[in-house]
Order: C-alpha cells, then structure tokens, then sequence
C-alpha cells in the first residue's frame, strides 16, 4: 500500500545579496510552491503602525522615519551600513526585526496550511546561515544559490544604481557563502545558465511534491 503524501515539505532557501535567490524563489512558485518572502515581511513591518517602529527610532533616530510614520528604507540603511554607522548596528535591527518576522512568517504558514492538501513551503531567507541556531522553524531541506562575488557586485551596479564600492559592502556584510554553506542540503550555482538552471529547480521542486 502505498504511503500517505505529507502534508508540508518545509524548505529553507538562503543565498548573498544578488546572488540569484529571488530568481529561483520566482522559479520555485512557478512550479507551484509556496514562497515565505522574508525581505518582503520586513519591508511589512516598515511600514506605519507596525511594532517595530518605535523601537527602531529608539535605536537609531527619529530622522530613520519617513513623514508617513513609516521607516525611510535609505536613511536606515545609511545608518546601519553607512561609514559612521556604530559598531553592532546591524545586530541591533536584526534584534528587533527578526522576532516579528518571524511572527508573520508563523502566520502566513499556518494560513498556506489551512488550504489542506500538500504544500511545498519556501521559506525565502537571505541570512538564513546566520539565524538557522535561533529561527524557530526546522526545514526538511536548505537550499543555497550562490555566484561569484565579482558577479553579484556587477550585478548591484546594474540593477540598483550603486557604486562598485558601496555593492562590494553590501555584499561583504551580509557574510560569506561559508556560513550560508555550512548548513546547507542542496547547492544552486546562479552563475550557469539560466535555461540549466531552471530545469534544475523545476526537479527539485518535483521531487519534494513527490515525498511520502
């Protein structure tokens, strides 16, 4: 007798700053995957009324808000990445956002599963390697795109108006592939063709539908 299909097949999928990972988070939901859109949770939560608010102009600043009460996304990050940000200014706003993304996350999983049937959900987590010790979520499989550091600098320059320099930062500080790596199930190099790596993604997701 053949075995019950499962009901979630949880997948975490993590990769750098231009790396590639939206392009297969894209692919993914094509294929008929559920995809947790993390960067767009916090964008969620920068906007007015959200928990987070006061706590991060406690942290860095009344002028962090926009005249909408909501969170300027450019002075935040100008105080958290900029050359006079304080030392741990990252870790500061990854203290008060992650929590709350995670909330919404929690949520927006349990509504995906009200749906019944089975689900692949994607949990679309760029520092996944730097939070998998304290995110309250266990994933069947880790997924990590990765693509020369070179390329994703290029990358930024093209397609954000940033200057070498201030992508090389960006890059630098979202860690490197290593902690990304070290926990990871399957590997997708976003530097292949964009054809080869389609079909790559288009199996994977198959296979997890699939899972008994």
């Amino acid at each position: 007798m053949q075995g019950k299909r499962r009901r979630l097949v949880r997948v975490g999928l993590t990769g750098g700053i231009a790396a590639g990972k939206s392009t297969v988070a894209a692919r993914m939901a094509a294929d008929g995957a559920d995809v947790i859109d993390y960067d767009f949770l916090a964008h969620i939560l920068q906007e007015p009324c959200s928990p987070v608010i006061a706590p991060i102009a406690e942290a860095f600043g009344d002028d962090v808000l926009d005249a909408r009460g909501g969170i300027d996304r450019k002075a935040l990050a100008d105080r958290v990445f900029g050359a006079d940000a304080p030392k741990g200014a990252l870790e500061t706003l990854n203290g008060i956002m992650h929590p709350n993304v995670y909330e919404l996350a929690r949520n927006r999983e349990r509504s995906i599963l009200s749906r019944g049937a089975c689900h692949v959900v994607v949990h679309d987590i760029p520092l996944l390697g730097e939070v998998m010790e304290t995110i309250p979520f266990v994933f069947d499989v880790v997924v990590c795109v990765v693509a020369p550091e070179d390329e994703r600098v290029r990358r930024l320059v093209a397609t954000r108006g940033m200057t070498p320099e201030q992508a090389r930062v960006r890059v630098e500080e979202q860690g490197s592939d290593a902690a990304r790596l070290r926990y990871a199930d399957v590997v997708i190099d976003a530097a292949q063709p964009i054809e080869q790596m389609f079909d790559y993604v288009d199996n994977l997701v198959e296979t997890w539908f699939d899972e008994e």
